[in-house]
């Protein structure tokens, strides 16, 4: 992303130069960020060698979601769910504990007034892990040198458990919330199951309407953005939605010694290619243009002369997206990858019926009816149908600059204070979407450090956190919480 977008900040640079646009360079040069005050750090004490052993229990569950209940070891889920009220009795005691769906679980923690309320979110499942490339055992939950490995350190077992230590914390200390916090844990978020829309439901039947929502997206990052040295903390206030598309194909099948002029899974592939070739609309935004804005701001003088004057150089940057694909080209357009190709089982016979598997990443303005007609016109085959399996809309844009953004935002620059805080499009989903429904303020921010390295680990191998990032994670939840 970074070298792409810099090489098209310099080529924007040059051109601007060479034709002497004295206009443009003047907007650069005023295109600074504005004098800012910012508060000291507070003062947060929370038991640094309790959160490490309460993260370390919580890892060692197995609570591996999947698509098919039936697959997963519900007794692992039950576990950790009691685990919860054995480990904090002071929130079980404080704050209501309800089961809500197959695997939803609520605490209401009454405050003086119920008119502002906070919900803070986390899910206690986790993707598969076997072990294999692992350096240390996936449910080992090993402390060596200073990190705490295993699934679901990161995603998000480690925001579940600070947002638990800080009220129990609190809650020890005689501390009573200015409104209603609801704690609210889903165990189902990987494969996208229904338990966070059924608390929505309930607490919607209840008339709550959250002033804020906090869930997972994004965190605090370094060196994310071009011509940015200072860490970012990148707040998602909107994601995008999901869509996930079939190609199908059928055919006699037979011996693959006499195949047809065509077979159905080349059919299938130039299909593919087709759509490759036919990439969505560029489109900017609002979370996106206030992240270029701000992050902008505190670039070096090419990357803030390119983005001083988007409207100018839009077309060169929709080319730069294009061709550094990656996290940048998904920032501004609905995205459509392959992902799944299946036919025979034999290597010598045709198959009667193959497929292709799209997952779509649709862009917060476009709906996934949409986005999945776009599909079908670039497939152009009468012979190939195109079924949708998933769709998930993108969510509404939060608001930014209100009381519950400056009380968020507050807790960030008090727990990183040289952190550059700045709005954000989340690319992938997360359970946070079900609460569009009742508050306009849903934010999607890891309370985290994470390094690009750190991030990768994240569904993959050798997820692990370093001790001392979970608990500054649990210093953010007392911060955040305090001010609720």
């Amino acid at each position: 992303m970074m070298k792409k977008l810099t090489k098209f900040a310099l080529g924007a640079a040059g051109a601007a130069l060479a034709a002497g646009a004295g206009a443009m360079t003047l907007r650069a040069l005023k295109f600074r960020p504005a004098p800012e005050l910012r508060e000291d750090p507070d003062e947060v004490s929370v038991d640094y060698d309790r959160v490490v052993e309460s993260l370390r229990e919580m890892i060692r569950f197995r609570t591996v979601s999947s698509d098919d209940p039936a697959q997963e070891d519900a007794a692992e889920f039950d576990k950790f769910r009691a685990y919860l009220l054995e480990r904090y009795p002071n929130v079980a005691a404080a704050c209501a504990c309800e089961r809500i769906g197959r695997c939803g679980v609520l605490f209401t923690w009454r405050g003086r007034s119920s008119e502002k309320p906070t919900v803070l979110m986390a899910h206690y499942d986790v993707v598969p892990a076997d072990g294999e490339g692992w350096e240390e055992p996936p449910f080992g939950a090993v402390l060596k040198d200073g990190y705490i490995w295993g699934r679901g350190a990161l995603d998000t077992k480690v925001t579940l458990c600070s947002i638990m230590e800080a009220a129990e914390r609190l809650i020890s200390e005689g501390f009573t919330p200015e409104n209603d916090i609801y704690l609210a844990f889903s165990g189902e978020e990987e494969p996208a199951g229904p338990s966070a829309g059924d608390i929505v439901t309930a607490l919607e039947g209840r008339g709550v309407r959250p002033a804020l929502v906090l869930d997972e997206g994004g965190a605090v990052v370094t060196g994310a953005f071009p011509g940015v040295k200072a860490p970012c903390a990148l707040v998602g206030t909107a994601e995008k939605g999901q869509l996930r598309l079939v190609l199908e194909a059928e055919s006699r099948g037979g011996h693959a010694s006499s195949p047809p002029p065509q077979t159905i899974v080349g059919e299938l592939a130039e299909a593919v290619c087709r759509v490759d070739a036919a990439p969505a609309p560029f489109t900017l935004t609002p979370p996106v243009e206030q992240m270029l804005d701000t992050l902008g701001r505190h670039a070096s003088f090419p990357i803030r002369l390119a983005l001083a004057n988007l409207k100018v150089f839009r077309p060169a940057l929709d080319i730069a997206c294009q061709l550094a694909g990656g996290e940048l080209n998904a920032l501004m357009r609905t995205t459509c990858a392959a992902t799944q190709m299946k036919g025979s089982d034999a290597n010598n016979v045709l198959p009667a019926r193959a497929s292709v598997g799209f997952n779509l990443r649709v862009i917060n303005g476009e709906s996934c009816a949409e986005a999945a007609e776009r599909v079908r016109e670039a497939v152009d085959d009468p012979d190939i149908s195109v079924r949708c399996v998933y769709a998930a809309e993108p969510s509404k844009f939060s608001e930014t600059g209100g009381e519950s953004w400056e009380r968020l935002t507050g807790a960030i620059k008090r727990t990183w204070p040289k952190a550059i805080v700045s709005p954000y499009l989340m690319l992938a989903a997360s359970d946070s979407r079900h609460y569009d429904r009742i508050s306009d303020n849903v934010y999607r921010f890891c309370p985290l450090e994470l390094s690009k390295e750190e991030r990768g680990t994240i569904h993959g191998v050798n997820e692990r956190i370093p001790t001392w990032k979970a608990v500054k994670c649990a210093e953010f939840y007392v911060r955040l919480i305090l001010s609720c």
